[in-house]
């Protein structure tokens, strides 16, 4: 348990990150505690955590995993509900399974992937035209990407509307609410992906295009992969693509929606798509920040860390830190650096979906933009962001047909 004695002379912060709030309102705080200064003591949780805010200091302690373990992964709810593979675990078991799991999601087997990317992108972008008008985050960000993840682990699609209810009351759950919905969902998930094993075990298929099919016959220190591995890294590549992928689209079209002259520009030019989700994803990173415990007593640059204490690596504050970016809330296509960004963290736990994350929001704005590339906000109303991993609630859009 953190000892809370130890912050004086530390800025306190009272915020709990947990809640939603008006659009933006989150980036505001996440700002002004970065002003306040390098470290802050966060007391608004059951357990109270270390906040590190500045670019260089996040950096730094995301790649001393053995100072900073993956014991915890969530300043904000550090007690572990389910086990998340290969996020919680350290080296060198992580180094392990990441060995196993980086060959799947390497720029060549994403490369792979896009004309299925692509066909269902283009399948779900002509069925909202015609009707001028939708919710951008239920309609098309979070189906986009569920889908998706079902046809790259070659599940059913047709299984989507199933699976996103259960998305919902999962990730309500790690906010903690409603948790007797989200352990029911989590246990679905689990039997869903039991199913998925069982068959691939009576039927094996290609191990160069199924998924599970690789897992089964992949090894961990000479071993076969322990059968409920298998269907954790399942559940876990679940977690870490839709959510964020969601979060990340509802952001930029957002963005795009009021800035008819970026938009125009990325339409006329789409050449430049991959350099503005870059741009875009540093802005609006898709995960905001990362948990760790610490292993060890530490003078982490003045900041008495102490054997167990809990950290919060302030990802999205490193990303708007002015001493590493300039002018940092504004987006610009031209920004030097643009990749040394945070949002996909660093050192040994960088994400793993990286490169798939990327090409599939390229493609998304790409091919909406072709179709779709003019449209605007159709609510005056405050719009509003969820705690947790911060989302768009719901982004109204409308459209001449």
């Amino acid at each position: 348990m953190t000892d809370t004695s130890r912050a004086s002379g530390c800025p306190v912060s009272h915020h709990d990150y947990t809640l939603q709030r008006p659009l933006f309102e989150t980036y505001e705080l996440l700002d002004a505690e970065r002003e306040q200064g390098p470290f802050l003591l966060n007391d608004a949780r059951p357990r109270p955590f270390w906040m590190i805010t500045e670019y260089e200091h996040v950096l730094e302690a995301l790649q001393m995993p053995d100072v900073f373990s993956n014991d915890v992964t969530s300043a904000l709810n550090p007690g572990r509900t389910t086990d998340l593979l290969p996020q919680h675990l350290n080296p060198p078991q992580h180094t392990a399974m990441r060995r196993v799991l980086n060959r799947w999601f390497a720029p060549a087997a994403v490369r792979r992937l896009e004309p299925l990317v692509l066909r269902r992108c283009v399948e779900l972008i002509e069925e909202l035209r015609p009707q001028g008008g939708c919710d951008l985050v239920a309609d098309f960000a979070i189906r986009f990407p569920t889908d998706l993840f079902l046809a790259t682990l070659n599940l059913p699609v047709s299984d989507g509307g199933t699976f996103l209810k259960h998305v919902e009351n999962v990730f309500t759950g790690f906010r903690g609410q409603q948790l007797e919905q989200a352990a029911a969902s989590t246990q679905w998930f689990r039997g869903y992906f039991d199913q998925a094993v069982a068959d691939r075990e009576r039927e094996p298929r290609d191990t160069e295009t199924d998924f599970i099919s690789r897992l089964l016959v992949s090894q961990l220190g000479g071993e076969p992969i322990p059968r409920d591995d298998v269907i954790t890294i399942c559940y876990t590549a679940m977690l870490a693509g839709l959510d964020t992928t969601r979060s990340a689209l509802g952001y930029i079209f957002h963005h795009l929606a009021r800035d008819p002259g970026l938009r125009h520009r990325l339409t006329a030019q789409p050449e430049l798509w991959p350099r503005a989700v870059e741009e875009f994803v540093r802005l609006y990173p898709l995960v905001f920040t990362d948990g760790r415990q610490v292993t060890r007593d530490i003078d982490f640059h003045g900041l008495q860390l102490r054997q167990g204490d809990v950290v919060w690596l302030g990802l999205a504050s490193a990303n708007h830190d002015p001493k590493k970016f300039t002018d940092p809330h504004a987006f610009d296509l031209e920004r030097e650096q643009l990749s040394h960004h945070l949002s996909f963290g660093a050192g040994p736990h960088r994400c793993l979906g990286m490169h798939l994350a990327r090409h599939e929001l390229v493609i998304a704005v790409t091919e909406w933009h072709k179709r779709i590339p003019d449209y605007e906000l159709a609510t005056a109303d405050q719009l509003y962001e969820r705690g947790g991993q911060l989302s768009i609630d719901r982004l109204p859009l409308r459209w001449t047909v």
